[in-house]
């Protein structure tokens, strides 16, 4: 398959440049027109292999937002499909993006479906985005579905934000706290060892230990670095093992203070994306199955296959998820009221936000608290180096030898 370089006239007259893919120069000028494009040049680019699929750098939850947002105001205001998406590829500054959306809309020219297109590049769309486009073609909805996914990107997208701010700050200073006390390790206490050594004397303990520890770390500072670096990969890639990930997210939640945290992020993840799932007329097992590999625990996910299995026995969904600790009450409670009332994926939506609102307080304490203790932190770190550092100095009378 080649690839031409073309310049071409919209409908409205405005010059548009770009490539496109195809077996001849003709296939791509019909393929031009079939958008509505008037080509005004052509020519042969590079040359590439059929069902290349390899794409340069990476697409941002950020892109996937918008590009879902306006897609589904594009389609809610009537244009098809294909001018759509051409159109999105076009403005959208990301290379990457860019060659994907290309594809996709290739492979609708073609006769797929759009919910087939997106499942080619399953690191950009996910299988829960994939399953209610699927649904919104099923049923002639994918404006509204676009809509609400659009909404449920924007709201993880938002939560994800609010999190990371959080955690910025006491990830600077711990290491703004690490690098003075490597400084000082390394640079300063060597010179005030060699001061010290000529008083003859025996230092303080305190002193003595820091002494030692600077030498050990000048010495075998590579070897302490590769240490600490093959212990951070051992663990990331005993997180990436089954067994692994599951321990780990069992201590998650068990952490004090951060444990509530993550589990009210958890139910909340949980809970929107069930509601989205459920609104945009996915079955409720293939809802199951995606909630729980997109729920970002495998203690949830485990307790979701659990529930699924359950409700294939003939329980019915507030009986199954009671009998898992990690669904808290309240949960299970407006699920059975919205089983009685028909009206699930409303009180999912309103578990969903009222957690969020708990995230959001909860942040806001962590931070409010967080920033002492990080001050504090830091002032212990540096200040009990110091202060080892002088003790000889404060007893200069007892050490110094005539």
């Amino acid at each position: 398959m080649a690839s031409f370089i073309y310049q071409a006239r919209d409908p409205s007259g405005r010059s548009i440049s770009g490539d496109v893919e195809a077996l001849d120069e003709h296939t791509a000028a019909t393929q031009l027109m079939d958008r509505g494009l008037m080509v005004v040049t052509m020519r042969r680019g590079a040359t590439r292999k059929i069902g290349r699929k390899r794409q340069q750098g990476k697409v941002k939850p950020q892109d996937l937002v918008v590009f879902t947002r306006q897609l589904a105001t594009m389609m809610d205001a009537g244009l098809p499909l294909v001018q759509s998406l051409t159109a999105l590829e076009e403005q959208t500054d990301n290379k990457a993006f860019k060659s994907i959306l290309r594809q996709v809309t290739e492979g609708v020219e073609k006769g797929q479906a759009f919910s087939e297109a997106l499942t080619e590049h399953p690191r950009v769309f996910n299988r829960l985005y994939v399953s209610m486009v699927e649904a919104g073609e099923t049923g002639g909805l994918i404006a509204e579905i676009l809509d609400r996914l659009a909404s449920y990107l924007e709201s993880t997208s938002r939560l994800k934000k609010k999190v990371k701010s959080a955690m910025t700050y006491p990830v600077i200073v711990c290491f703004i706290a690490i690098s003075i006390a490597l400084f000082l390790i390394l640079k300063v206490i060597p010179i005030f060892g060699g001061i010290y050594k000529d008083f003859g004397a025996q230092l303080p303990g305190p002193t003595q230990v820091l002494i030692h520890i600077s030498d050990i770390l000048r010495h075998y500072f590579l070897l302490a670095a590769a240490t600490v670096a093959a212990a951070i990969y051992g663990f990331v890639q005993l997180k990436h093992t089954k067994k692994g990930a599951a321990v780990w997210d069992r201590i998650k939640l068990r952490l004090p203070v951060f444990g509530k945290l993550i589990h009210k992020i958890a139910i909340s993840r949980f809970s929107r994306t069930f509601a989205a799932l459920l609104r945009s007329g996915v079955p409720i097992l293939e809802t199951l199955r995606i909630v729980g590999q997109s729920s970002g625990n495998t203690v949830v996910e485990d307790a979701v296959e659990k529930t699924a299995a359950s409700i294939e026995r003939g329980d019915n969904l507030a009986l199954a998820l009671r009998q898992h600790s990690i669904f808290p009450p309240m949960l299970v409670r407006m699920v059975s009221a919205g089983e009685q009332t028909g009206k699930v994926d409303v009180m999912l939506e309103k578990i969903s936000d009222f957690y969020d609102e708990e995230i959001e307080a909860t942040l806001a304490g962590l931070t409010s608290l967080i920033e002492p203790l990080l001050i504090l932190f830091l002032g212990v770190v540096v200040g009990s180096i110091v202060i080892c550092m002088f003790l000889p100095i404060f007893k200069l009378n007892q050490i110094v030898q005539f």
